[in-house]
């Protein structure tokens, strides 16, 4: 891998993870488009971004960080846990639905739940749960179980925890902020399974193209974050409803 092919990597993840258009979508495509096969030094290269959005959440919610929100992150690992069960018992099953139609026909039903939600099942606005700590222990597992949809390839982890969200009431900004918080143990064991997997990969030839995409990443998902919840102070998800189908449109027409 080059260091051009890591900034474009980095980038593409730093932008995507915290959306609700499927990083993991995005990057098979890029792979794809620029010949990157998926050898294991590649797929290292992966968990390091990966770990990178990580740390750009805690950067970004530093204030989350501290014992008296313990309540909170109880509620969160508890969302965690139908998604760490399905995936660890089902794990050979998901490696084997990776592929472009897949990804394509995922993108296309989230985009069209994405505009259904925003049109028909949004609560009243004025009775939104506009604060992530006020989210109750059953609300959190309800968006735990919507999160499992996030195994197939194309879903987007992020868009199935943001339409759990909202289903459950919570406001825009809140389900994106609860959907940024709940990709830490979600993203965490997974990076730290990859890193025991591959650590061997992490040799002084590859440090430079990994230390590229990693700082890439996390400045690129730092200020993502901040400018979603900007976003969604004025618009709604329809807009990357549409970009989801559309983008699935285009997959399905080059690669079928």
């Amino acid at each position: 891998m080059t260091i051009l092919e890591a900034i474009i990597l980095g980038i593409i993840e730093g932008f995507t993870e915290f959306l609700p258009i499927s990083s993991t979508g995005h990057l098979i495509v890029a792979s794809g488009f620029l010949g990157i096969e998926q050898t294991n030094i590649n797929t290292a290269f992966e968990v390091i971004i990966q770990f990178a959005a990580i740390l750009a959440v805690i950067a970004n919610y530093k204030d989350k960080f501290t014992p008296k929100k313990i309540g909170l992150w109880f509620k969160i690992c508890l969302a965690f846990i139908p998604l760490g069960a399905i995936g660890f018992i089902f794990s050979d099953q998901i490696k084997e639905m990776f592929n472009i139609q897949i990804v394509a026909i995922m993108f296309i039903v989230g985009g069209v739940i994405f505009i259904l939600v925003e049109k028909f099942f949004i609560p009243n606005e004025t009775h939104l749960i506009e604060d992530v700590e006020q989210i109750t222990l059953k609300q959190a597992m309800i968006v735990g179980f919507a999160q499992v949809f996030a195994l197939i390839p194309g879903t987007s982890r992020a868009g199935s925890t943001i339409i759990g969200a909202l289903l459950v009431g919570m406001s825009r900004k809140a389900s994106a902020e609860f959907s940024f918080l709940l990709a830490l143990p979600v993203m965490g064991a997974v990076t730290a399974y990859d890193l025991l997997k591959h650590y061997n990969e992490f040799s002084d030839s590859n440090l430079l193209t990994l230390g590229v995409g990693f700082v890439v990443s996390f400045i690129v998902a730092y200020f993502t974050m901040k400018l979603f919840i900007k976003f969604l102070e004025n618009f709604t998800f329809i807009a990357f409803g549409v970009y989801r189908i559309l983008f699935g449109v285009l997959l399905l027409a080059f690669y079928s």
